[in-house]
């Protein structure tokens, strides 16, 4: 299965979507507000506006906030629970299987933390013979060679040479560590924006008597 398979086959997927539509569609009716009020010199638009803006801007403060002090706890707990009851191997109509079948074989990586996460999971009740998926495996102990059925087996009881022991959360971050600090420094510079709005609504609503 595709990555466009997958995504097209898991709802969930289209959250962000939704999520960055309200949000536009927010920003848009801010906006609106802002201009309206700024325009008429209108104190309760502009106090609107301003009330609205703060809302957004200690949400978004305390979202941040939070999103930082429990990134790693809560995302690594939660993706290793959901592997663990979950993942089947190489079922591929089943979404969560596939997805991290190809997150797995893209990343060249294997479990969430490592391959001791396939210990006590679905998977492992499934397959009690096999020690990781056939997923994990590299063929001659070197990532990116084909996997010949004798190194998938021996791979699969436990070898440790022919399979990726490096957990898939840390090869993922890795590979968007540039773009986590490019989004990191976007949240900043669009919280600066909302308070120099908030200063601006209330310098405006305050002269307009004036």
């Amino acid at each position: 299965m595709g990555f466009r398979e997958i995504v097209a086959a898991n709802p969930l997927l289209f959250t962000g979507v939704y999520i960055i539509l309200a949000m536009g569609a927010m920003l848009f009716l801010l906006g609106f507000l802002g201009c309206c009020g700024a325009i008429r010199e209108n104190k309760c638009l502009l106090l609107f506006f301003f009330m609205l803006i703060l809302v957004i801007f200690l949400a978004e403060l305390a979202a941040a906030i939070l999103a930082f002090i429990f990134r790693e706890h809560l995302t690594r707990e939660k993706f290793t629970r959901d592997l663990k009851r979950h993942y089947q191997g190489h079922n591929n109509t089943d979404v969560f299987t596939s997805t991290w079948n190809a997150l797995m074989t893209t990343f060249d990586c294997c479990g969430v933390n490592s391959p001791e996460d396939f210990e006590e999971s679905l998977f492992r009740l499934l397959s009690p013979d096999k020690m990781v998926p056939g997923v994990c495996c590299q063929g001659n102990g070197h990532p990116g060679d084909a996997v010949d059925d004798l190194s998938r087996d021996e791979c699969q009881k436990g070898s440790m040479e022919l399979r990726y022991n490096k957990g898939c959360y840390s090869a993922v971050v890795d590979y968007f560590e540039t773009y986590i600090y490019m989004a990191g420094a976007l949240a900043i510079v669009v919280l600066t924006i909302e308070l120099f709005a908030m200063v601006f609504a209330m310098c405006l609503f305050r002269g307009i008597d004036q």
